[in-house]
């Protein structure tokens, strides 16, 4: 029943976050840059400040699909970050470019989030099927299946705490930079924060949801041993 309630008390921190997230990223935008910069302009000055010339900068359509790929490294900004030299496109570029330097300085937690991908990308593909299956047959074959998919679901999970201090160290850099090279002031300053900081909720809440289905699945294994 616990783990019920922990799970429900996640799906609502989870929707409150995301609808908070995306109000206060509306908010933000309609706040101006004080240097006018635009998001675009932001990624490519922080890569050039911190001597990154191997990563490009391109817009991407969508909302919040912002990404830092290091297969084709590229900064990916979605159109309303590209283009924008709002407040909450320059926090949300430079969190973006905080990656590429995570990348360029390697960055332990990204190292082991990137070493981390191949795993996560087989257990994520099968996981659902074989947990499944286990649940399904465990009265006829026991737990032994059910226990196969925990180990690859506790990858994921393992996955999502380490990204954890990934992108709380890219939002630090961030704020850092705006900071120091005067792209915010003191009035921006704390809303750039404020849209990184629910930002990073959506991380933690996920990490939490992810924990709390684990926990759920080795609830029921143990149950029926």
């Amino acid at each position: 029943m616990n783990i019920y309630v922990i799970m429900i008390v996640v799906m609502g921190l989870s929707f409150i976050i995301q609808s908070t997230l995306q109000s206060r990223f509306s908010k933000y935008s309609r706040v101006p840059s004080p240097r006018g910069l635009t998001g675009a302009d932001i990624a490519r000055l922080m890569l050039k400040r911190n001597g990154i010339d191997n990563v490009s900068v391109q817009s991407i359509p969508g909302r919040l699909t912002d990404h830092f790929n290091p297969q084709d490294m590229t900064i990916n900004l979605s159109e309303g970050v590209y283009n924008s030299a709002s407040i909450a496109a320059c926090a949300v570029a430079a969190h973006e470019t905080g990656h590429a330097i995570q990348h360029a300085q390697g960055y332990a937690p990204l190292r082991l989030r990137s070493a981390l991908v191949p795993v996560v990308n087989f257990a994520s593909n099968t996981v659902q099927w074989v947990l499944l299956a286990g649940v399904l047959l465990i009265n006829m074959f026991g737990p032994g299946l059910l226990y196969i998919g925990i180990v690859l679901f506790a990858m994921t999970t393992l996955f999502s705490f380490v990204t954890l201090p990934v992108e709380i160290n890219a939002s630090q850099r961030a704020l850092a930079w705006l900071e120091s090279e005067g792209i915010t002031d003191y009035e921006t300053a704390p809303m750039a924060k404020d849209a990184l900081k629910w930002a990073a909720y959506t991380y933690v809440v996920a990490a939490l949801g992810s924990l709390a289905t684990l926990l759920y699945y080795i609830s029921i294994a143990n149950n029926r041993r």
